[in-house]
């Protein structure tokens, strides 16, 4: 590819990657019947068919979403505990992918466990243990952005724990995830898998966007010169905690839309679910007290309208 296509073709792509970040604030404003009404407009339309596509993105995404509300009612109806671990490359789309799962749930039974770097207590305590107080109860879903296999990816990379910590690791995660499992624990395991040269342009895109330069670290840009040590860690990771209670599962995922929807439609395979019947709700009369006199607010506490 010369120059001037390689050029355009970096253009192309900074362009789609714009336009998702708007339709991300889309999905978020437009409720079902709103976007049912989009849709049709749209179909009357004549349009490209990229436009086609996002179409077709926004009517499976919400299609998926509404299975997803099934799936959190049916956790709570039935206790169950799921946990969901997200892992992959930076700039691998795992934060898309856990947005659009939690955009339309209760965040009180679908939450996101997104750990920092551990303090020099956590360094002390048994590897596991920072992650047990984030597990389920009955009638939750947590969604592990990054989890307890940072030790066979960034800290195993970057020197941060020992060969015999890490090999102790291997030893036991088969064990820790068993455990889990015996106790009634729903486990699913995704690794988001990218290009090098797709990586490469999501970094560039990222440096020359100001509204993404943030999800950019020090650490980030040592894990892209790092790109072979990661791809070898990964390889022994999945062939060493691969296991048929807990298999993992690789979701390609250079492109974006197609991974979001592929994974959300494999989770809902991997929890069996039904619909739960919930009696129709009815809007209570106001009361309405003759005596009370609403008091004006202060101008003083009101916030300018700027707007």
């Amino acid at each position: 590819m010369d120059k001037t296509n390689a050029q355009q073709e970096y253009e192309r792509r900074l362009h789609a990657d714009m336009i998702d970040s708007v339709d991300e604030e889309l999905e978020m404003e437009i409720d079902d019947e709103r976007m049912d009404s989009l849709i049709r407009e749209a179909a009357d339309a004549a349009t490209t068919e990229f436009d086609e596509d996002r179409r077709a993105y926004f009517r499976e995404l919400l299609r998926l979403q509404g299975e997803l509300v099934k799936l959190q009612d049916w956790v709570v109806a039935k206790k169950l505990k799921v946990v969901v671990l997200f892992e992959g490359r930076d700039a691998a789309g795992k934060g898309g992918v856990i947005k659009r799962i939690t955009q339309r749930l209760n965040p009180r039974v679908c939450r996101v466990a997104a750990l920092p770097a551990p303090s020099e207590r956590e360094h002390s305590q048994w590897y596991f243990q920072r992650y047990v107080q984030h597990l389920p109860a009955g009638g939750e879903i947590v969604l592990f952005d990054r989890s307890w296999y940072n030790r066979a990816g960034v800290e195993r990379v970057m020197g941060f724990c020992s060969p015999e910590e890490l090999e102790e690791f291997f030893r036991s995660v088969p064990e820790f995830e068993k455990m889990l499992i015996r106790s009634g624990t729903i486990l699913v395991k995704y690794w988001f898998s990218i290009t090098d040269d797709e990586q490469h342009r999501r970094f560039l895109m990222r440096i020359h966007d100001p509204l993404k330069q943030w999800k950019l670290s020090p650490m980030d840009m040592e894990s892209r010169r790092r790109w072979e040590d990661y791809t070898k860690a990964k390889e022994e990771m999945l062939e060493r905690t691969h296991i048929s209670e807990a298999p993992w599962w690789v979701v390609e995922a250079v492109d974006k839309k197609k991974a979001r929807l592929n994974c959300i439609h494999h989770l809902l395979t991997q929890v069996p679910y039904g619909e739960i019947e919930h009696e129709s709700v009815a809007l209570p009369a106001r009361i309405h007290n003759p005596d009370y006199i609403r008091h004006p607010t202060p101008p003083e506490m009101i916030v300018p309208q700027v707007y």
